[in-house]
């Protein structure tokens, strides 16, 4: 794929890690589950905001992947929003099939509850 340029006016708004990466939280835009966690480069972000399809960076590969492509799961995606600091994106998709790599359909099924903290906020 051409490299794609970001505007320079969202990448000017990026707040990026030592690596030049965002964390993308990724949701279902219907429901507000939350699939998965992703990071992102400018290409990255320029190649979802430009195609419609998620991309994301894969630190252990070192190279970009486009999320259903080996898979058929696909993420087409609704819409973009950047936090406050700059340094998170939310990522609205329609998720076809499983989000997760372990088949499950949130990447938080298959590591399983923590168990919730009790206790009194502090007076």
């Amino acid at each position: 794929m051409q490299k794609t340029s970001l505007d320079p006016a969202i990448a000017a708004r990026l707040k990026r890690d030592e690596h030049g990466l965002v964390a993308a939280v990724v949701q279902q835009h219907d429901t507000g589950e939350v699939l998965m966690v992703g990071w992102m480069d400018d290409e990255a972000l320029a190649r979802t905001l430009t195609t419609g399809r998620a991309w994301y960076w894969s630190r252990s590969r070192q190279e970009y992947w486009r999320k259903g492509d080996t898979s058929g799961h696909t993420q087409h995606v609704k819409s973009v929003a950047l936090d406050c600091d700059g340094d998170t994106l939310l990522v609205r998709v329609d998720q076809v099939g499983p989000a997760c790599h372990t088949g499950t359909r949130t990447c938080f099924e298959a590591g399983g509850d923590l168990g919730a903290v009790v206790g009194e906020a502090d007076a």
